[in-house]
């Protein structure tokens, strides 16, 4: 049987990517965990613990917020479809049009207190709701849409796009570590202090801030869009045409989002297992970065994996770590062993990193699915679609999270005068974080045992493209 890069359509004539390009793609999502991960990790012990919000109400902001999303992310995959490509290309020039407005607004939602001091609750409240809401669902989804699109048209060599996937996994880890270690000792020095935590998060936000528009830059103008696609213009009929029958599409989305309700969990309330359960915020830090490191044992493999068993089966196999490092974190003295902690994020990393780094290239092989489907080339609507499926698994998963602060007895009010909880409350943590990270990977795995696109099956669909393509050129020329 002929190998992947056998099979790679020739008539494409894309140049192989360098590591120049590589790096570039991983700087993106480098850029975008500036406001992502910031969101996922430390949006909500910010309004617990600074703002004085309560967890449930913060868990209802994410749900109420990411439901908007199933229209702003739709309309600007659609809005990216029906762009006319320009000379830096269909998808880098909203990147560079967007990404200021994007780290200003999540420059500001660490700032309530810093800029309104004295405010009521229900300001802040609003405050919250207004500057999320610009910075996820505005701005962060025309530059991320722009970013994800860009993917299937680096490429269409399928061992590359495992390898953007890893290097865009290497990015995101990347970032992780360095905002985990200046922000967590933040946290840490000022644990009964709110005021000093607003003071210092300005500033450490400010920063990261900067260091993210570099990053964003060397994204831009450090990627090339390449892989042709037709002149035909990508109508709306065609956009949703494309959806309706992109069935691997619409399981990989189910299946994205139960996985990823876990995954968000385990994010949110990571900072308070850190703080109540290990008893030190520096643990935030450690557990990442063994969350992290987790991403250098597993990343190798994913290419073997795609050769070899395929991305279906590589999701399922590499999701069951899930179960193995949650059980740990509810059920090890992690008050007298705190390590024990940082051995389950390990684990967790390991489902985490593979998982994530397998959907983003799964994403990639819907797109030419949909186009062998259809006739139509909709890398926007069609990322756009994945990105909503993801944001509505980690706002169920933040408002899950949310909840469960309450369930433990965890009363933000309270905290952000410095009161600090007892244990009986971090044991309620850790119980339902297990619980939730089992039940969304569990049924991640239940949706993703369907998915029908296998290895063989894609290979022969982009060749079909390719001789496609190459009767409408002909035809073309004989005009």
């Amino acid at each position: 049987m002929a190998t992947t890069d056998q099979m790679t359509v020739t008539t494409q004539r894309a140049e192989p990517l360098t590591i120049k390009n590589y790096l570039a793609y991983a700087a993106g999502d480098a850029a975008n965990n500036v406001s992502f991960l910031m969101s996922s990790i430390f949006l909500i012990l910010y309004y617990t613990n600074v703002v004085g919000i309560e967890g449930a109400v913060i868990g209802t902001m994410f749900l109420a917020v990411r439901f908007v999303d199933a229209f702003t992310d739709l309309a600007v995959g659609r809005f990216v479809d029906a762009r006319q490509p320009s000379k830096l290309g269909k998808f880098r020039p909203l990147i560079l049009w967007f990404f200021g407005p994007l780290l200003i607004m999540n420059w500001l939602m660490y700032s309530a207190k810093f800029l309104f001091p004295d405010a009521a609750t229900g300001f802040y409240t609003a405050y919250m709701y207004v500057t999320y809401f610009l910075m996820g669902s505005v701005f962060y989804t025309l530059v991320n849409i722009a970013y994800g699109s860009m993917a299937p048209a680096l490429t269409q060599v399928p061992t590359e796009r495992a390898k953007l996937a890893g290097f865009r996994m290497y990015g995101s880890a990347t970032m992780i570590l360095a905002i985990s270690w200046v922000v967590a000792p933040q946290v840490s020095r000022y644990e009964t202090d709110p005021e000093g935590l607003q003071n210092a998060l300005v500033i450490v936000v400010g920063l990261l801030s900067i260091v993210g528009a570099l990053l964003y830059l060397f994204t831009v103008y450090g990627t090339k869009e390449q892989v042709q696609r037709s002149a035909k213009p990508v109508s709306l009929k065609d956009s949703f045409a494309t959806l309706r029958t992109n069935r691997p599409l619409q399981i990989l989305a189910a299946g994205t989002v139960f996985f990823l309700v876990g995954m968000t969990a385990m994010s949110t309330l990571g900072a308070y297992i850190a703080l109540y359960v290990q008893n030190d915020a520096n643990f935030i830090a450690w557990n990442q970065t063994a969350q992290t490191l987790a991403l250098f044992v597993i990343s190798p493999f994913i290419p073997l994996m795609v050769r070899t068993i395929g991305k279906r089966v590589g999701f399922l196999l590499v999701a069951c770590f899930m179960y193995v490092g949650a059980l740990i974190l509810w059920w090890a003295p992690l008050d007298t062993a705190p390590f024990l902690g940082t051995v389950a994020f390990f684990i967790m990393g390991i489902a985490l990193f593979g998982v994530n780094t397998l959907m983003w290239a799964l994403e990639a092989d819907t797109v030419e699915y949909g186009e062998w489907k259809t006739g139509s080339r909709t890398e926007g609507t069609t990322y756009a679609v994945f990105s909503f499926t993801r944001k509505l698994g980690q706002a169920i998963g933040g408002f899950v999270g949310g909840l469960a602060l309450g369930w433990a007895g965890f009363v933000a009010s309270e905290v952000a005068q410095g009161v600090r909880p007892g244990p009986e409350v971090a044991d309620g943590i850790r119980m339902w974080a297990a619980i939730i990270i089992m039940a969304g990977t569990f049924l991640g795995q239940a949706v993703m045992y369907f998915y029908p696109l296998t290895e063989q099956r894609y290979l022969e669909i982009v060749n079909e493209i390719a001789v496609r393509r190459g009767v409408e050129n002909e035809a073309a020329g004989r005009v």
